[in-house]
């Protein structure tokens, strides 16, 4: 056994432990990720690249309920909880269920919109001052939609994104065909929002780790933490055999947050009240010949379709099965259905990839970011749902300003643990 003493160490090598240790890195405090498998290869490695702000509005909203119930029999719905017994997981959405109300929603969507709103600029600056080579494209996100009622419901929340800030502009279904020569005849509108971006997820990640050691900070990968001790400023962290001693700690792994807390640290036993990993799927292929100019939001079938210069995928689809390690191929033959409803090349010609990820999902759809409670140099950056890479330059942002002791970029109030009952 043996000692290394970094001031900040970081348990969890995705996206957000990245990210998080490169801010924390070039604030000045040094920095140590530890991994348990290889640097970016977990939620974030296989989603569709997509940062988007105008997902603002949160999963817990009026009408989530009767769908989720509606399509509790349909195992390749875009939203599907798999029955079994699981009283952590029927406590959890009673707990999401609570709060599929209008006030409720609303206060979220403000919560939400003002951190992907802050990251989606923050990223710009990073892309920038980092010289991240990861595909970044500043053009947009389009919803599509064959269907008028689906088009006329999604039109009725445009009002309160725009309330926040989000803006959008809608597109004919005739003058988006033009525009959209990958679309096929049958879209009857669209609608684009101007201030969506898009990246290659895995380059991302892969460019984050780099910047990250250029700055002088360390990545241990294959190194799964045992426990973590200590209190004030004296905080250990044991693993594979080593003992890192710094002043801060931060809990970053995502959707495993509520297994390794609970094993960690019985304060953070709440985690598994108000936390359920969330599958999604995606297949990448050899990109096809017409490929669309834009990412693209299949709206009635909730498939997202991005392209980059030698890839294309298709992903998205929300499964509650707990920590299930399948590979559900009724999932995966729906996001190409999907495609073939929308696209005259819905996929390429040979697959590079077929995957699957969890996703960490909140009872409120916000992420926690914050010391732990009693614990005042233990953080948590997690719970992100689906927008890890969205809201990744912002959370990393939080995390060096709260520890370094500097006035937080955003009000960092709605994304603490205490806002969840002990």
């Amino acid at each position: 056994m043996h000692n290394e003493t970094p001031d900040v160490v970081i348990i969890g090598g995705g996206v957000i432990g990245l990210a998080c240790g490169l801010a924390l890195q070039h604030a000045g405090r040094q920095v140590t990720v530890l991994e348990a498998g290889v640097a970016g290869c977990g939620s974030s490695h296989g989603n569709c690249g997509t940062i988007t702000p105008s997902h603002a509005m949160p999963l817990a909203g009026p009408g989530t309920v009767a769908r989720a119930v509606r399509w509790m029999l349909t195992p390749d719905a875009p939203l599907y909880v798999r029955p079994r017994l699981d009283p952590l997981l029927w406590a959890w959405l009673l707990q999401l269920a609570g709060r599929c109300n209008t006030t409720d929603w609303l206060d979220a969507g403000k919560a939400k919109a003002a951190i992907l709103m802050a990251s989606r600029q923050q990223l710009s600056d990073w892309i920038a001052r980092y010289q991240l080579d990861c595909e970044f494209a500043a053009i947009g996100t389009d919803h599509v939609f064959r269907s008028e009622a689906a088009l006329v419901a999604f039109d009725r929340d445009l009002p309160v994104l725009a309330d926040l800030g989000i803006a959008s502009e809608h597109i004919g279904g005739p003058h988006y065909l033009l525009q959209e020569p990958s679309v096929r005849e049958g879209v009857v509108g669209a609608v684009h929002f101007p201030g969506d971006a898009s990246l290659r997820p895995d380059r991302f990640v892969a460019e984050l780790a780099r910047a990250l050691r250029e700055e002088g900070g360390r990545i241990v990968e294959h190194c799964p933490v045992d426990g973590v001790s200590g209190r004030g400023d004296a905080m250990r962290v044991h693993a594979a055999g080593a003992t890192y001693e710094a002043r801060d700690v931060v809990l970053a792994v995502g959707a495993w947050s509520p297994r390794l807390g609970r094993a960690l640290l019985p304060g953070l036993d709440v985690l598994r009240r108000v936390m359920q990993p969330g599958k999604g799927y995606s297949i990448t292929y050899d990109r096809p010949v017409l490929t669309p100019r834009r990412p693209l939001v299949l709206h009635e079938r909730s498939v997202c379709v991005t392209s980059w210069e030698h890839g294309f995928r298709l992903g998205s689809t929300m499964e509650f099965s707990g920590y299930d390690a399948s590979l559900n191929r009724r999932r995966l033959d729906a996001l190409e259905r999907g495609a073939r409803e929308y696209l005259r090349e819905p996929t390429g010609a040979t697959v590079t990839e077929e995957w699957y990820g969890w996703r960490p999902m909140t009872s409120d759809d916000l992420p926690i970011i914050g010391a732990v409670p009693g614990q005042p140099h233990l953080w948590l950056a997690t719970g992100h749902g689906m927008l890890g890479v969205s809201m990744s330059a912002t959370t990393a942002e939080l995390i060096a300003h709260l520890i370094t002791g500097r006035a937080p970029p955003i009000d960092p109030a709605p994304y603490r643990l205490e806002r969840f009952p002990a």
